[in-house]
């Protein structure tokens, strides 16, 4: 499969990474497609748009598009190879810090993380798993049942160890929110 170009969209003013780490765990999830257990006749080439948006505007997407309101952590929009799309995978910022804090440190407020370390990782981790999430369902993963689900789980945790091992997890940290004068 020749190197996809991949365009990427940060909409979430704070967030703060390095396109090429993104750019680089993607082209790995993509040149180890048979350890991820990705059916052959499902390459989706062309171009992979990854998008980065707050919780309010992937709800927005979430109720254009899929008619359902209600906040979501990533929507993967198919795209159409022939025109050179591979699809669109978009995730909530939010979503992936509130997780994070919820595992972390049930009581925290919004702050972002900045001094732990682990934290950091965590928030890290968690948003690249939202980015692997909607390449596995563009590549054929489906999490509508039960049995589906667990298969996508089990190969999430291959994608994630496997981005481990080439130390290949982004880095994304949030800046503070601005203060009011």
């Amino acid at each position: 499969m020749p190197v996809r170009e991949i365009s990427i969209a940060n909409r979430y003013a704070r967030l703060k990474f390095d396109r090429r780490a993104v750019v680089r765990a993607v082209r790995l999830l993509d040149a180890h497609r048979p350890a991820l257990r990705v059916p052959p006749a499902r390459t989706f080439p062309g171009e992979l748009s990854l998008v980065f948006l707050s919780d309010a505007a992937l709800a927005r997407l979430h109720a254009d598009f899929l008619n359902d309101p209600s906040p979501t952590d990533v929507i993967t929009f198919e795209g159409e190879p022939a025109l050179g799309a591979a699809g669109e995978i978009c995730v909530s910022v939010d979503a992936a810090w509130r997780r994070t804090q919820s595992v972390s440190r049930p009581t925290s407020s919004h702050r972002p993380p900045k001094a732990n370390r682990a934290e950091s990782a965590a928030f890290s981790t968690e948003l690249t798993l939202y980015l692997v999430h909607g390449w596995l369902h563009l590549a054929g993963y489906d999490d509508l049942v039960p049995a589906k689900k667990r298969a996508m789980r089990r190969a999430e945790a291959r994608a994630l160890a496997l981005l481990r091992a080439h130390a290949a997890i982004p880095g994304f940290v949030l800046r503070p929110p601005a203060r009011a004068r």
